[in-house]
Formats: C-alpha cells, structure tokens, sequence
C-alpha cells in the first residue's frame, strides 16, 4: 500500500489528480466551520448538550462535526445518500426504471443520476425544515420567523448541493468516488479528538492512571483487532467455480475456460447499518419535531423514543439498550439478505452463465444453478449479517469507555472500506499508465 502510494505521487497525471482531491477536501474541512446566518452561537453550545446523544450521532459523524455547529454542511451528504437508496428500491419495483439503470448504458446513468440529484434537493429541504423546527423552540435562532426559516433551510440546502458538486468533481477528476471520500474526510477529522480523550484516561487531572493506561491499551488493541477483522472481511469472497465448453466464435474455436464468481460476505458494505440506523431513529426524529422536551415527559410515546434512541445515548436504562440492540441486529441481517439480493440476483447470473455454455461442476445448467447459488449466497450473507451487527454493536456495548464515535464500529467500517477502495484505484491508474506508455513506445 505504502508503495503503490509513493509510486502514485511519482506520477505527475496521478499527483495532479491527488492533490485536486485533496485540495476539495479541504473545502469541505473548511465549510463544516461557516454557521449558517441567524445562529445564536451561545445557545448553540447548549441547544447541542441536549441533542449530542440523540439521534444526530450518525449525522454529525459522517459531516465530521458540521451538524454540532449547524454549519452550511450540517446535512453532509445523507439526503443523497438517501436519495440513493430510494433510486434503487424503486428500481426494483418500477420497470421502466430498472430497464434505465441495467440497459441504459451511458445516457441512462445521466437521467439516474438526475432523479436521484432531484430526490436529494427535496429530501435536503424536508431535512432542513426538520433541523430548524427541532432547534426553533431552544432559542438557537437569533429571531424566529418566516425569514429565518427561510435562510436556515436555504443556507443547508446550498451546502448539501455543494458537497453534491465536489463529489462530482472528485469522483470525475480526482482519486476514489467523491461521496465516499467526503464521508471519509469526515470521519478521519474527529480521530484527533478521540485520541485526546484517550490520553485524558491516562492522565487525569495532571496525575497518571494505571486504570486509564489499562483501559486506554485495551481499547488500542480492540480498536486494532476490529480493523484486522473488517479488512478480512471486506477482502474475503467465497468462489464459485464455473467452467465454459468449447464453442464457436465466428470462425475461430475458443477452447474450454475455468474461472470463478465471487460471492463476498460484505457485498453490501456499510448500507445495512445505514439503512438499520435509519429505521430505528426515525421514530425518534418524529417524536422530537411534534413533542417539546419529550425527555420530561413520561408514557408510551417517551417508551417509543428511549428505545429509537438508545442506539446512540447513553441515557436511557440498560432494558431499552438490549431491546434496541436485538432489534438493531435483526435490522441490520433483514437488510443485509435484501441489499445483496438486490444487487446480485442468482436467476440472472445462473441464466447469464447457461446461454454462455458455462456451468458449476455437479451442478446442472438453470434452475438447479440458482438453487446452488442461492444456498451459497444465503450462508456466505448471513455470516456478513452478523458481523455487520457485531460492529453496529460493539460501541453500544461498550459504551461506559467514553471512547468518540471516531472509533466505532461503523466508522472504521466505512474508513478502512474507503481505503481499500482508494488504494485498488491508485493500482489501476498505476496500471493504466504503464500500459498506456508501453503502447505509445
């Protein structure tokens, strides 16, 4: 990896490209800074001491810190995120739509890539009608008011279609897909802050703790094992065997090939847990825009919202954490299993395998293949399921440490992902360039 990195900056085209990537990042670093007009920053501190643990976690940790300022950037980049997932569902149901987006081609992916953009403009506005609602009774807006709605709505709708546009730049001129690489930024930025906090465990109030250092080693080692287990996993593939028949193209006859279909446990990668936190907040979301200081209040609506938040607070009993975290696991194994059947369907690779005269060794051509891979994919996705959870699972759990979210589950997740990602994409463009000068010689 080292390597293939200095080779990369060696390499004026790619060095140029790097540097524009990171030049964007820094952009985006910078604009999760700028709050947004009409903001009482005082009572901003306090307004966010009452929401930190709710259901802004995840927000505020894939926007790097944004949403805990109300930054232009507040929204990061879920409503396209959502967007996203919302293109796919319903290309799954609407055919017209599932023919654009698997025989399209080029001008197909550009309308995708437009309805999904126009999802995310109004997803962005609804979101930040629910920001400014939530916040608008804790006296963070300098006035309250038609205006302010207003330029608060449109201030976090610009910043979402902002960082829309340097995903784009990035993913079209830079190194690795922009969006990833913007959530990524954001993660990576609150790791300094956590290693702060892991040296307050080792010295507190100007003293050494040998319970801190205890606690600060052992959460070092997890942190290591947990990325040694997601690098395994996101690396790992079950392999299929698949042989071809002798055949006749054109004139020539191609003789007998053996290869492989890779079936990986984490084909979904992180969306199931994003999918599962989704679900799980959402009621609290609404509970918290139509009730005021629900945490004062008491019934069944309050039972509904302590266990929609107990994902990420730490404020709520030990009964609702166990509940929520055995919901959250079969949440995240419910959309593991239909994320990966969405994304790869075994009729249709036991169909493409049949008309090009291939077949699985012992197992007959059509049906009987997509029952084989069906079985397969079943097992292989369960055993990504459940790690997937695990992960998901592991800081609620361990949650008394007081570690930053910077070193949860779901954040190395999405970060060593990235990473993998972008060092396969630095060895291809490495690749292309030999390649590409060879010919030229």
């Amino acid at each position: 990896m080292l390597k293939t990195i200095k080779n990369a900056i060696k390499t004026p085209e790619i060095r140029k490209k790097i540097l524009y990537t990171v030049l964007l990042l820094v952009i985006f670093r910078l604009g999760c800074y700028i709050t947004i007009p009409m903001v009482d920053i005082v009572r901003l501190q306090g307004a966010m001491d009452t929401y930190s643990n709710s259901v802004t976690g995840m927000i505020n940790m894939i926007s790097g810190g944004a949403f805990s300022r109300l930054s232009i950037f507040a929204m990061s980049i879920t409503p396209y995120i959502t967007a996203s997932i919302v293109i796919q569902l319903l290309s799954m149901i609407i055919p017209s739509l599932e023919r654009l987006t698997k025989e399209g081609g080029e001008e197909g992916r550009k309308k995708i890539d437009r309805y999904t953009k126009l999802i995310s403009l109004i997803l962005a506005v609804v979101e930040g009608l629910g920001i400014y609602f939530s916040y608008k009774g804790s006296g963070v807006f300098v006035q309250n008011g038609f205006l302010t709605g207003f330029v608060v709505v449109l201030s976090l709708v610009a910043g979402t279609s902002l960082l829309m546009w340097l995903g784009d730049k990035i993913t079209s001129k830079g190194i690795g897909n922009g969006i990833s690489m913007l959530i990524f930024a954001g993660i990576v930025s609150s790791v300094p802050s956590a290693l702060v906090q892991i040296f307050n465990l080792v010295v507190v109030d100007g003293a050494f703790s040998t319970k801190g250092l205890l606690s600060a080693i052992f959460m070092i080692v997890g942190i290591l094992l947990l990325v040694a287990g997601v690098v395994f996993v996101q690396q790992a593939e079950r392999r299929v065997p698949v042989q071809y028949s002798k055949k006749v193209v054109g004139r020539r006859m191609v003789g007998a090939q053996n290869t492989h279909i890779p079936i990986k446990p984490a084909m979904a990668s992180v969306m199931p847990i994003i999918f599962a936190s989704s679900f799980m907040t959402f009621p609290a979301m609404i509970i918290q825009l139509f009730v005021h200081d629900i945490e004062a209040k008491a019934g069944f609506l309050r039972v509904i919202y302590n266990l929609s938040i107990a994902t990420s607070s730490s404020n709520v009993g030990w009964q609702y954490t166990i509940i929520n975290a055995i919901i959250y696991l079969l949440l995240i194994v419910g959309f593991t299993y239909f994320y990966t059947y969405a994304t790869f369907n075994p009729a249709e690779v036991a169909n493409t395998i049949k008309q090009n005269g291939g077949f699985i060794p012992g197992i007959r051509a059509g049906k009987p293949t997509a029952d084989y891979l069906s079985s397969v994919l079943s097992k292989v996705v369960l055993f990504g399921g459940l790690f997937l959870a695990g992960i998901a699972i592991l800081p609620m759990l361990a949650r008394g440490t007081g570690l930053n979210t910077a070193f949860g589950g779901t954040s190395i997740l999405i970060v060593v992902g990235v990473a993998i990602e972008l060092g396969q994409q630095l060895q291809s463009q490495l690749v292309m360039r030999h390649y590409k000068g060879f010919l030229e010689k």
